[in-house]
């Protein structure tokens, strides 16, 4: 009896603790590992780094100094030199640790042998980056954080930056139109391409810019954010009229800045522009931002008139894809596919498109429209993104780079608020004023009354 009770006593607790660390594993990941995961990785990496880096190949042999140093001083065996080593970096994902390389090492020695890292180390992945040269720096994540996406506490959001995703590294993915200024999204139904565009209209509607929708589908995608737009087309036929009036308004602004390159002798070198980002604040026109859903219905045509109707808007959308930036308009064109086969323009449109996002699409093909002539390898990457995970998706640019991004869930409704609280933002911009859809005024709710009504009583 005394050694059940003694068994019951210590397995109990044991078997608690052994079953919440399993439950906090599987449920609560972030949980486990600031409790276990972490100081069991900080330990396992500090008492094998030596030999880990040893049977990675990442030593190098000592020199003459150090050999003799360590002969005169302890007569042990001289061993090859690891990278120096920094100081290990908890975060709430994993661990960040800088290595300084040793002579005759270079960056590539150190990322080629990250899956070798991961096991030895016992984390869910390691990626590698370069801090400055000889310097780089290991960033080890302890669990799948795709696999329910929460985004950082500290919002990374600037003026035309915008936070959509979360990396497979733990960092976001922003969406910078500065650096990136059109984009390529391409998803089958139910992939999360509509999630992706969701939280990229309700970030920059909290900030002073246009935006213009061209929605073929009738404007189921966009129309809920009307509060908040400053032009939308739900058909072809609108789109025609559309486009043709964002031409006239970048050039209008490429005037502009020609005036301003009217250069006088007295002005200063630093005043002397190319785009609108160089004028005076008080002159730069409103940045514009155009989304393009379903960018196939722009190309799809019936009959003859329906395709010179399409010639023209691809003419235009190649203008404004090739000339935008500079004036300040950047494109998001959003499709299921978008080849060759769409019809001319259609190449040369893709080519303008610096950013690519290819979510679950239904056929290597479309992958390979949207990631093969920029980074063939994560064509592969894209191919593999599974139903069960929406939103999953690839992300590449004309770097060659390339990374797997997970959106996180925001409701329409929620999106469609943050809109509509927005609306106050919405620019002046008169060309656009036809356009401006019509925004559905909710009824008003009728004031309860102050006196509650008594029956009267015979």
């Amino acid at each position: 009896m005394t050694d059940l009770t003694t068994l019951l006593e210590v397995g109990g607790p044991l078997a608690a603790l052994g079953g919440g660390a399993a439950y906090a594993r599987a449920k609560h990941p972030g949980v486990y590992w600031s409790t276990v995961g972490l100081p069991v990785t900080t330990a396992r990496l500090l008492s094998s780094y030596g030999s880990v880096m040893e049977a990675c190949g990442l030593t190098v042999a000592p020199s003459r100094l150090r050999m003799l140093a360590v002969q005169a001083t302890t007569r042990r065996e001289v061993r090859p030199v690891p990278p120096r080593r920094g100081i290990i970096r908890p975060t709430a994902t994993g661990l960040r640790l800088r290595l300084r390389l040793a002579p005759g090492q270079e960056p590539a020695d150190v990322a080629a042998s990250a899956e070798r890292l991961r096991h030895a180390w016992g984390g869910h992945a390691v990626y590698v980056s370069i801090v400055k040269p000889g310097v780089v720096e290991l960033r080890l994540v302890g669990f799948d954080v795709l696999r329910r996406v929460r985004m950082p506490r500290k919002s990374t959001a600037r003026f035309l930056k915008i936070p959509v995703a979360l990396r497979e590294d733990a960092m976001p993915f922003v969406r910078d139109y500065r650096t990136i200024p059109h984009q390529l999204t391409l998803g089958a139904t139910l992939s999360g391409k509509s999630m992706y565009l969701r939280h990229l209209v309700a970030g920059l509607a909290r900030q002073p810019v246009a935006l213009v929708g061209i929605d073929c589908k009738r404007g189921v995608e966009l129309a809920p954010f009307a509060a908040r737009l400053s032009a939308l087309a739900t058909d072809p036929e609108q789109a025609a009229e559309l486009l043709p009036v964002l031409v006239r308004e970048m050039e209008d602004r490429y005037d502009l800045i020609k005036s301003r390159q009217g250069i006088a002798p007295d002005t200063p070198d630093e005043e002397i522009t190319s785009d609108v980002w160089g004028l005076p604040e008080g002159e730069r026109p409103t940045p514009v931002v155009l989304f393009v859903d379903e960018v196939a219905e722009l190309f799809l045509t019936a009959t003859k008139k329906e395709e010179e109707r399409r010639d023209e808007m691809v003419t235009q959308l190649i203008r404004l894809a090739q000339l935008g930036r500079a004036a300040g308009i950047y494109l998001e064109v959003c499709g299921q596919r978008f080849g060759a086969e769409l019809g001319k323009g259609a190449t040369m449109l893709r080519a303008q498109l610096t950013g690519r996002v290819c979510h679950r699409v239904n056929d290597e093909a479309s992958a390979k429209m949207a990631l093969g002539d920029i980074a063939p390898e994560a064509v592969a990457a894209a191919c593999a993104i599974a139903p069960e995970r929406p939103g999953l998706a690839v992300a590449g640019d004309t770097s060659g780079g390339w990374s797997r991004i997970r959106t996180p869930y925001l409701s329409l409704g929620d999106a469609a608020d943050i809109c509509r609280s927005s609306a106050h933002l919405v620019p002046a911009l008169p060309a656009l004023a036809p356009f401006r859809p019509d925004v559905p005024v909710p009824p008003a709710e009728s004031p309860a009354p102050v006196v509650q009504p008594r029956p009267v009583t015979g």
